[in-house]
């Protein structure tokens, strides 16, 4: 089973590629952008790809960066320079080389104050931002949400097999990572409150559970993100589900 590659994907021939491709592409829809530009990020190595290129992108090509807003999908419950984060990630690949304005950048808070506490103040910055308690289908909280897989088809920090993976009414929670760690995460409806959600993978690990959510295993927390909005999968050719098929059939490439 590889699961047939969904419309919205595209696959790039390296890592690289992607991150510089993928970064022109959100550049173009921050520009477009007629009011503030929200974008929510997510940790690993193929983001932090992503956000250097989009930081020198940016720089070349006039990222207005004084109108976007700067959140994210999920966070380890560590301080902002402890070498975890998600925080400090994007800081150093991206905000540490810009004049960002500290006002729009809104990092999921970890110091002083317990996890389901830190849950329920990050709820209350969104709520605030979006101007309201309850999500409209006819206006979105993010433009552009940045999405990751795990090998074990998690993505924020939702995990198989959790309680809240059936959250609804909540749109943040502290959860706790397969080792036990304490994480902050967005529940579905935020992360499905966006004008495009963007799902990045890279490497030849992600080739076999790209198949199984591409194939519709719900069992997986990245199949069961609502599809409703526009969606894009942007991987390497390494990640490809069909470059280990039998037919090797292929999405069309950018």
């Amino acid at each position: 089973m590889t699961g047939k590659a969904p419309p919205g994907t595209a696959i790039y021939e390296s890592a690289e590629a992607l991150a510089q491709s993928v970064a022109v592409w959100v550049c173009r829809q921050a520009q477009a952008s007629a009011g503030p530009f929200a974008v929510c990020l997510c940790g690993g190595s193929t983001p932090r790809q992503l956000y250097a290129a989009l930081a020198a992108v940016g720089a070349r090509h006039g990222f207005p960066w004084a109108g976007a807003h700067w959140f994210w999908g999920d966070e380890r419950f560590v301080p902002h320079d402890h070498v975890d984060s998600n925080y400090r990630m994007a800081h150093e690949a991206m905000f540490s080389r810009l004049a960002v304005p500290q006002a729009n950048i809104h990092p999921i808070p970890t110091v002083g104050l317990s996890a389901r506490d830190a849950a329920a103040a990050y709820e209350a910055t969104l709520r605030h931002f979006y101007g309201g308690g309850q999500l409209n289908s006819g206006r979105a909280l993010f433009d552009i949400t940045l999405l990751g897989i795990g090998e074990d088809g998690h993505t924020a920090s939702l995990f198989p097999n959790q309680s809240s993976l059936d959250e609804r009414r909540r749109w943040v929670l502290d959860v706790k990572g397969p080792n036990g760690d304490p994480r902050i995460t967005l529940t579905y409806p935020p992360l499905e409150s966006s004008r495009k959600i963007v799902f990045l993978a890279t490497g030849i690990g992600k080739r076999h559970i790209l198949a199984r959510v591409w194939s519709g295993d719900r069992s997986l927390p990245a199949a069961r993100v609502h599809m409703g909005s526009s969606v894009h999968w942007f991987l390497d050719r390494a990640a490809d589900p069909a470059e280990g098929s039998a037919d090797g059939q292929r999405p069309k490439r950018d």
